[in-house]
């Protein structure tokens, strides 16, 4: 490989080679990336599995399992709609009859 002495190279032959760079670096990485697939596709087909097989994919949640609910705990005596699991911030309908002098057990399901 020849040696190329960047400290005589004008800034935009400099900017030419770097961007000469990243586009063989970015086709390199193309090419290793395609042969490990290859590779791997070769050794999933001779062996019978899939990559599902060996990797099945996770169901991915946030905070908390899919579907699952937390039951009331709290209620609104005026509008039994309004309720709250305790979990989070107060509701402001709560927070209201707190401030009045409620106490919140008064509200308990």
């Amino acid at each position: 490989m020849a040696s190329i002495n960047v400290d005589k190279m004008s800034l935009k032959d400099l900017n030419d080679l770097e961007a000469k760079l990243s586009k063989a670096k970015s086709a390199a990485q193309n090419r290793a990336k395609a042969e490990i697939k290859q590779k791997i596709d070769a050794i999933l087909s001779s062996s019978g599995f899939t990559i599902g097989d060996l990797y099945p994919v996770a169901r991915v949640t946030r905070g908390r399992a899919a579907g699952s609910t937390k039951a009331a705990k709290f209620v609104n005596p005026d509008n039994r709609s309004e309720t709250w699991t305790g979990r989070g911030r107060k509701p402001n309908w709560l927070v209201a009859k707190l401030n009045k002098g409620s106490k919140l057990q008064d509200f308990a399901i």
